[in-house]
């Protein structure tokens, strides 16, 4: 008879136990996500794998104050904004926002044109920038909600607001965007 997979409760209280296993199991589970959000906030990938690496180490040492029951990814997301947003302050780096934003090609699919690249690069290009140039507490929310694609509640855990504050800076970055003609000729072409 094959054994089930440990489900993330009974991971979580084994890695509490200190079984290594399991704290690399929600490593691996949580390792990219963890990344993608302190590089949005960090936008550095140095700072934002250190970042990750050291919100993982006091998310663990943390394990026993992580209330039973409660959803993992929400509370160890806020762990790491936390401590990519010290990063940031510490070292005072504001680089250009630079995303992986590459497309897998699947297998069957036709790759796209030279041009048809170059151009979708230009305009996510002239998107990114204009979210870059957003205050940070809107920036953040965007990029929370549409490219780590986090729902409203995980959102707002990860940035430590109420949801109701991540949907009025969601509304009021969206209209700012909107008004941004950058984002007007992406959306004309």
């Amino acid at each position: 008879m094959a054994s089930r997979p440990p489900d993330e409760r009974d991971t979580i209280a084994a890695a509490r136990r200190g079984d290594r296993d399991a704290c690399t199991r929600l490593v691996r589970a949580h390792e990219e996500i963890a990344f993608r959000t302190a590089y949005l906030i960090t936008r550095n990938a140095a700072d934002a794998e250190e970042a990750a690496q050291d919100a993982f180490v006091k998310a663990f040492r943390a394990l026993g104050r992580f209330r039973a029951g409660a959803v993992f990814r929400p509370w160890l997301l806020a762990i790491v904004a936390n401590e990519a947003r010290n990063r940031v302050r510490s070292s005072a780096r504001r680089e250009a926002l630079a995303l992986r934003a590459a497309h897998e090609v699947r297998s069957g699919d036709a790759a796209p044109s030279p041009e048809r690249a170059a151009d979708d690069a230009t305009r996510r290009a002239e998107l990114l920038a204009a979210i870059d140039d957003l205050p940070d507490d809107h920036r953040l929310v965007v990029l929370c909600r549409y490219v780590l694609e986090l729902g409203e509640a995980e959102t707002a855990a990860v940035l430590g607001v109420r949801p109701g504050t991540v949907k009025s800076r969601l509304a009021r970055a969206l209209d700012r965007l909107r008004e941004d003609e950058r984002v007007q000729e992406v959306a004309r072409s």
